[in-house]
């Protein structure tokens, strides 16, 4: 499956579909894809997302306007896949929408569309039984989220379950911008990497290529989200060259090769 990253620090871009519609978010998507992005995340606008900071949140405002559904999301999955082969694809979504939808539809919908796994931010692990055998069934990676104050048994318990990467949330609260990574972050990937094989990928906060340059010195990738939805929410008319030109100067930190 594509969710192999080639290069160390890879980059994991997270784009709201549908912000400001589903034509211009798949111009984003192969915008960001061409400027190095090896990991896509599908976000799925919510009308509750808790663990959203403002800017998703107002960025799912906007596609629920334009009645942006997990549906089309995953039709655009398809559409993005056709032009992309080896970019993996992850689904960014809360419960709700796959509750909706049905949790074996969803994972046969996702598999057909080339998506390659999941991440179900508010489906704690523990909670996740008939989730994880509907993925597995239908060989979809589940991606979960490690927090750095979730005990080691608890990060054990999310290693084992998790496929592809483990996603390790650099600071407790929601997602948005800031100045400083918070000293847990590099103490999180270290307590993980005891449990696990699979690479750490690191986000939440993460909006500066000095900050993308940091992690990649003890992550095996980075997740950028908010800075990302704020480009778009900026350059309205050009979005996907706003978007392609920072992905750009990320992707431009560390070109060496991952020897792990």
């Amino acid at each position: 499956m594509p969710l192999t990253f080639h290069k160390k620090p890879a980059l994991v871009v997270y784009v709201t579909c549908g912000d400001p519609d589903l034509a211009t978010t798949q111009e984003i998507v192969l915008a960001a894809i061409e400027a190095g992005a090896d990991v896509i995340e599908l976000g799925v606008p919510f009308s509750d997302p808790v663990a959203d900071g403002p800017v998703i949140q107002r960025a799912s405002e906007r596609a629920l306007k334009h009645g942006t559904s997990l549906a089309q999301v995953l039709t655009l999955a398809a559409e993005v896949r056709q032009h992309a082969q080896s970019t993996g694809l992850i689904v960014f979504s809360y419960l709700n929408p796959i509750l909706q939808m049905g949790m074996e539809k969803f994972c046969k919908v996702a598999r057909a569309a080339g998506v390659d796994g999941a991440l179900v931010t508010d489906l704690p692990v523990e909670e996740a039984g008939e989730y994880l055998r509907a993925m597995r069934e239908y060989d979809l990676a589940p991606v979960f989220l490690a927090a750095p104050t979730s005990p080691d048994e608890r990060l054990k318990r999310i290693a084992e379950a998790s496929r592809g990467f483990v996603y390790a949330v650099s600071r407790t609260g929601v997602t948005g911008q800031r100045q400083q990574l918070a000293q847990d972050a590099r103490k999180l990937v270290k307590r993980l990497r005891r449990v696990t094989k699979l690479p750490v990928a690191l986000g939440f906060g993460i909006s500066t290529a000095e900050q993308f340059a940091e992690v990649g010195e003890f992550a095996d990738a980075v997740v950028v989200g908010s800075a990302i939805v704020e480009t778009v929410e900026r350059n309205r008319g050009r979005e996907a060259v706003a978007v392609g030109e920072f992905v750009r100067k990320l992707s431009a930190v560390s070109p060496q090769l991952s020897a792990r």
